[in-house]
């Protein structure tokens, strides 16, 4: 694993000659050793199609790429960070979450649209959550930022997990999604928690859920 947590909000990566990293632009902190930062035009994330499509959807989240020898330290505007480990499966994340990852993933881009249908694209319009989600697939690492760190929930088919839209941050695994709405009468006349709509993953796996309801 190339990172290495030095504290809730920092982050530690070892690159290696021959390998390369990739991180939000403006997330280094410091660094040691011969290493080099260059911007990734396309993103690194399912290449120039899927910087189009992100670019329509107003969520490109300008990277870096990090090669070299040496050790580099990540954050970004004091968020929590945490490291996910990937062992040939699959993450889905947005993209502003993305603080750090192995340039060994297999990057792309999945519309949400397709999971839940019209739902789905309803859940980007909404509930500020992109149409577009990244996905990371391979064997490697991924440090990613939340409000106060989170939590991992399992995903059952027995027991679905409705998650707030704006607390959501990742999910990995055989799981489907789509916005329900929890609007009774205590919304309409004003005294309801204001959780109006609630995402519901259903199917095998894990959903990351941060503890705050703030986006990034």
């Amino acid at each position: 694993m190339p990172f290495r947590l030095l504290n809730s909000r920092m982050v530690e990566a070892s690159v290696l000659p021959g390998q390369r990293l990739f991180s939000q632009r403006g997330a280094m902190l410091a660094y040691q050793g011969d290493v080099s930062f260059t911007p990734s035009i396309t993103g690194g994330q399912g290449g120039v199609m899927g910087m189009i499509g992100r670019r329509i959807a107003n969520e490109a989240t300008p990277l870096m790429t990090v090669e070299g020898s040496g050790t580099v330290m990540f954050g970004h505007g004091g968020h929590h960070v945490s490291v996910i480990e990937l062992s040939g499966d699959t993450l889905y994340v947005e993209a502003d979450r993305l603080l750090a990852f192995d340039g060994t993933l297999q990057q792309g881009t999945m519309f949400m649209g397709s999971q839940g249908g019209v739902m789905g694209m309803v859940r980007g319009q909404v509930t500020g959550q992109g149409l577009f989600t990244t996905t990371l697939k391979g064997h490697g690492a991924v440090a990613v930022m939340a409000h106060g760190g989170f939590i991992e929930l399992p995903i059952t088919p027995q027991r679905p997990v409705h998650v707030d839209p704006q607390a959501y941050v990742a999910h990995r695994g055989d799981v489907r999604n789509k916005l329900s709405t929890a609007i009774g009468w205590r919304e309409m006349v004003g005294r309801g928690s204001g959780e109006g709509f609630q995402l519901e993953l259903s199917g095998s796996g894990t959903v990351y859920v941060q503890a705050s309801e703030e986006k990034l």
